[in-house]
Order: structure tokens, then C-alpha cells, then sequence
């Protein structure tokens, strides 16, 4: 089943990727999260994928491959961050790793599924703290989850694009590469 949702007036679509910045301005915890993310290239540093019905997202963090729920239509750090494993973050944008893909209605839908199914399956798994195992299926870190998700379905969001190539970390999959690697609309 595909679900849509209005997520500070955005429409977002099962499969579609929630990126955040790290922190938040308004409280101390925010702060540590704020210096996580000082620690990641690029603008985005966390990855959550909507899936749907209502709220419903998943994403890896403290807790492992998690589930959370937004509420009342609106990115609100605070009142999500007892479901996320202590998670400050605001939005960013969305990316839509689908759009401009020429995909018919019918193999979208199928993939939109597939991309649900797949995430699904993977809740409970721990984090996964070696950055550099991207291709193992036993623990996910944010944008390796999303990265898997997808290549299972022959779409590779890992172009390294925006990414500077730091010798010995070619295997790590970014945030940013999942936000330069689709359409997105920053928020």
C-alpha cells in the first residue's frame, strides 16, 4: 500500500526520504547533536524514510532500525525525540529518489511497496557503527538503510556527487549523497 502525507506542506510519498540537519537551536540536547552532525560532510546528517500510513517513518539511529510517528503534520523535534532514541534534528528538505525516473505508474507503485517492505523487515536490527560495511544487512546506519532499500530495486542513491573523496572512506554512504543523488526540495 502507498501513503501520503502532508509534511510541512509537502507531500511525501511512501519510499520518499526525510533529510534533517543535526540539532536544534532551542534546547541543550539539541546541541549535542548539533556537534554529531559537525562531523558529517555536507548539509544533511541524518536520513528517515516515510512510510507510511499517517506518520509512520523509519529510520536507523541509537535505537537500531527504529519506527517513529510524526504527529499533527509537522517536523517537531521534541516531541518525536522519546521515540527516536533522544534524535534532535530539523528538517532540511525531502528527496524524492523516484521522480524523474520515467518510471510507468505500475513499476513506481511496485517500488514504492518493495521500498516499504524492505524497511519494514529491517526493524529491530542494531546500529551500525562501522561506517565503512555498507554492504552488510545485519545492522544499518541512516543513509545505508535508504541506500540498500533502493538498490534492491536497482537505484543506486551513492553517486558521491557532493562528497569530497577522503582516501579510505570511498565505502561510506552519506547523507549527502542520498540528497544530491535525487530531486529534492529544501525546506
Amino acid at each position: 500500500m502507498i501513503y501520503n502525507y502532508l509534511l510541512n506542506s509537502v507531500n511525501v510519498q511512501t519510499g520518499d526520504i526525510i533529510c534533517t540537519t543535526d540539532g536544534n537551536g532551542t534546547f541543550l540536547p539539541g546541541q549535542f547533536w548539533r556537534l554529531i552532525g559537525l562531523l558529517i560532510p555536507g548539509d544533511i546528517d541524518h536520513i528517515v524514510i516515510y512510510i507510511g500510513p499517517e506518520g509512520k517513518c523509519i529510520e536507523a539511529g541509537p535505537k537500531g532500525v527504529n519506527q517513529f510517528f510524526i504527529t499533527d503534520n509537522v517536523w517537531n523535534p521534541s516531541t518525536m525525540e522519546s521515540q527516536r532514541g533522544g534524535i534532535i534534528d530539523d528538517l532540511y528538505g525531502i528527496a524524492f529518489p523516484l521522480s524523474n525516473k520515467n518510471l510507468s505508474a505500475s513499476d513506481e507503485l511496485t517500488i514504492r511497496e518493495a521500498i516499504s517492505l524492505y524497511c519494514n523487515s529491517q526493524l529491530g536490527k542494531p546500529y551500525n557503527i562501522n561506517f565503512f560495511d555498507f554492504d552488510t544487512d545485519k545492522s544499518f546506519y541512516c543513509s545505508q538503510l535508504a541506500y540498500k532499500a533502493y538498490i534492491s530495486q536497482g537505484i543506486n542513491l551513492n553517486t558521491k556527487i557532493n562528497i569530497p573523496q577522503i582516501p579510505g572512506t570511498e565505502n561510506i554512504i552519506y547523507p549527502e549523497d542520498i540528497w544530491a543523488s535525487c530531486i529534492n526540495l529544501k525546506i
